[in-house]
């Protein structure tokens, strides 16, 4: 039986970013923006890795290899700017940043006691994307890119085997005045040979080892959101990836805060709308709420943004975030069963 509520309280900085948990479903995981929590499905919390000066997003469970992995990010921004101003005020020291983007891999088998530092304690690694620096540092932020965020372990699109790649989304600029941001933006790595890319990370000294570029691009046409794909999420008994968003301000598009993209389907070489060149297109799942103007489908469901797990028989885990009186932040995780056709029902 799944547990029907769990959660971690009294965050500072930020809230939850992304939630994962293993096979067993022994232990939870939560990104917490500067820092990576580890504990039982009771809640109790056995273990912190802290120091990170970045953006920890969204998290996922690999299942081939024990280890957690999560998108990483520093820039200078003013989403960097804030965490780095947060950080500058909690311990009283002074920050430099880089532009860099990081896949973080996480030991977790290692994290059992509180306050393990990412640096010295051997618990974490990190690979480079150099795609995302590429497109966030050229004129304009090629395709709105800020950097990243959802990641998650699926197969290729049009293959339902059981070999997963790493898919890791764009972050992007709520920018109303361009249509080149409307479409989400979505790597695909293979992660099988990336042992010789892993370095310890070191904040000082920012590294830049990883692919020079992805296995493949792809773009999947939603309108403009507020800062990209969230969560991204795959489900092995629908062979969907649910994208959990900050709904969009464009107010030709549905601005839906969830879309679910049809991984049943390969992609295609096309036309990428709004950009004026041709790429890698997936589709939207034939699921949800139908905008006849747009022709873009979403759910309505108000969860994932902070966290989402897919149990793979049906069955999911959202967070729920709240705010404390002091000022500081946790999370609700509560079971769901998804039904195409209700949406999520809570269970």
């Amino acid at each position: 039986m799944y547990k029907k509520g769990m959660g971690i309280d009294n965050i500072k900085i930020s809230h939850v970013q992304g939630i994962a948990t293993d096979k067993k479903r022994e232990f939870m995981y939560y990104s917490c923006t500067t820092f990576l929590a580890k504990t039982d499905m009771e809640g109790n919390v056995i273990g912190t890795v802290k120091g990170l000066e970045g953006h920890l997003g969204c998290i996922a469970y690999n299942y081939e290899n024990g280890k957690v992995y999560g998108s990483l990010e520093y820039k200078c921004d003013i989403i960097g700017t804030h965490i780095l101003n947060g950080i500058r005020k909690l311990e009283n020291k002074e920050t430099k940043i880089s532009d860099a983007f990081y896949v973080a891999i996480f030991d977790v088998d290692k994290i059992d006691r509180m306050d393990m530092d990412a640096e010295k304690d051997g618990v974490m690694k990190v690979v480079h994307l150099n795609e995302v620096l590429k497109d966030y540092q050229a004129e304009g932020h090629r395709y709105g890119c800020s950097g990243i965020d959802g990641i998650t372990f699926a197969p290729a699109p049009g293959r339902n085997d059981d070999y997963k790649y790493l898919y890791i989304s764009y972050g992007i600029y709520s920018d109303l005045d361009r249509n080149d941001n409307d479409n989400q933006v979505i790597l695909r790595y293979d992660v099988k040979d990336w042992n010789k890319y892993e370095k310890t990370l070191s904040q000082e000294n920012i590294c830049k080892e990883g692919p020079a570029k992805p296995d493949d691009k792809y773009f999947v046409y939603t309108g403009n959101t507020t800062y990209g794909i969230q969560n991204l999420e795959y489900d092995e008994k629908t062979g969907y990836i649910f994208a959990a968003v900050y709904k969009g301000k464009k107010e030709k598009f549905p601005n839906f805060p969830m879309f679910v993209i049809d991984l049943n389907k390969k992609s295609e070489r096309s036309d990428i709308k709004g950009v004026g060149e041709k790429g890698d297109v997936l589709f939207l799942a034939e699921v949800g709420e139908l905008d006849e103007n747009t022709g873009i489908k979403g759910i309505n469901f108000p969860y994932g943004a902070t966290g989402m797990i897919s149990l793979g028989d049906g069955y999911f885990y959202f967070s729920k975030d709240f705010a404390n009186e002091d000022g500081t932040r946790g999370t609700i995780v509560e079971l769901y069963e998804f039904d195409e056709n209700k949406s999520f029902i809570e269970k």
